[in-house]
């Protein structure tokens, strides 16, 4: 896994510097940046691996650079805040962060969590390499092999997660998925931070752009107090 390049944003020169130095010693590669405006060169220029982004920025809040992050790759965003309040990480993880740590933080704990979002974005890479047909429900149509999806005429802009959790319900319709499960098999771990809404968050997010308002039919359903699936019906 080593070799993978690490884009730290944080203004703060001396939590960069410190990051810079437990990648490095871990054998990865740092690329540093302390403002959105050189973080987005970076993505362009670098092409990161994994993308360490602290929650305030002096020119941009976190999660807006991560939308615009987003709308170019999906490699794994890790959220680096001194804020522990709960709406900050639905904020963040509702931008497209695949992971949120809080300051101050340990070293061992900072490590783990790059290397096990790696490891998630290198899984699912492989996974692309198994040919799919694409999926037709509705007007929807979902491309597993180049992770895109259209609504009616429209190219849908998801998120890394957003796409993994639509895929897993579609490609198994008629099995309801729990909260848990659904985490379990897309994050592939059974925590993150201890947050049980983390899927109910996605979940919410993905209605929002796959769904409208007043449509009478919906593509994810929701079954009170078991969890999610897929409407089945919508399939061709």
């Amino acid at each position: 896994m080593a070799g993978e390049k690490i884009l730290i944003i944080d203004d703060e020169k001396e939590i960069n510097d410190l990051i810079k130095a437990y990648v490095t010693k871990e054998g990865f590669v740092p690329i540093c940046a302390y403002n959105g405006k050189d973080a987005m060169t970076c993505i362009t220029e670098d092409n990161p691996d994994l993308v360490i982004l602290d929650f305030m920025l002096p020119d941009i809040e976190g999660p807006e650079l991560c939308l615009d992050i987003r709308k170019k790759t999906n490699i794994p965003i890790l959220f680096l805040s001194c804020r522990s309040e709960e709406i900050d990480k639905i904020v963040s993880l509702s931008a497209g962060g695949d992971d949120y740590i809080t300051k101050p933080f340990l070293p061992g704990e900072l490590i783990a969590r790059i290397k096990a979002n790696l490891r998630r974005s290198r899984s699912s890479q492989e996974e692309l390499q198994l040919e799919e047909k694409p999926i037709v429900a509705g007007e929807m149509i979902i491309d597993p092999q180049l992770r895109t999806v259209m609504v009616g005429n429209e190219a849908v802009n998801l998120t890394a997660k957003e796409f993994d959790i639509l895929l897993m319900l579609a490609k198994n319709p008629k099995r309801i998925f729990s909260a848990e499960q659904l985490f379990k098999i897309v994050w592939k771990t059974t925590s993150i931070n201890n947050d049980p809404k983390t899927v109910a968050v996605h979940i919410s997010a993905l209605r929002k752009k796959i769904e409208t308002p007043n449509a009478d039919e919906r593509y994810i359903i929701s079954i009170r107090g078991v969890g999610y699936k897929f409407n089945h019906m919508l399939l061709e």
